[in-house]
């Protein structure tokens, strides 16, 4: 006996429409987009986050476009270089969380800088 051929999108709609299964899904691409917020971040994908590109940011930061480019290869930034680039990308509430002896320390980035 043949097998029908099932489009990959139909078959996609017919599992999304058992009960829960679209909630379940939901939930699980909600935890995968939190976990990438939360671990994977660099600096430039803080900055694509934003919607903003190099030239743009360059200019909220009044440097050049390869400036940008380098400081989101760096390995290492002054606080105060960070906490620049993060607010000219959009960034809020800029804080830095530690654990320490198994607790989360949350200490503001503009406490640790000077400006």
């Amino acid at each position: 006996m043949a097998k029908t051929f099932v489009a990959g999108n139909d078959r996609l709609d017919a599992l999304l429409a058992k009960p829960g299964m679209a909630e379940r899904v939901a939930e699980i691409h909600d935890r995968a987009d939190e976990e990438d917020r939360a671990y994977a971040m660099s600096l430039a994908m803080i900055r694509e986050a934003g919607n903003l590109t190099q030239v743009e940011l360059a200019h909220r930061l009044e440097v050049t476009q390869g400036s940008v480019s380098r400081l989101e290869k760096r390995d290492d930034a002054l606080l105060s270089t960070l906490q620049n680039y993060l607010e000219a990308a959009g960034a809020t509430n800029l804080r830095l969380v530690v654990s320490v002896a198994g607790k989360d320390v949350e200490l503001e980035l503009s406490a640790v800088t000077r400006r």
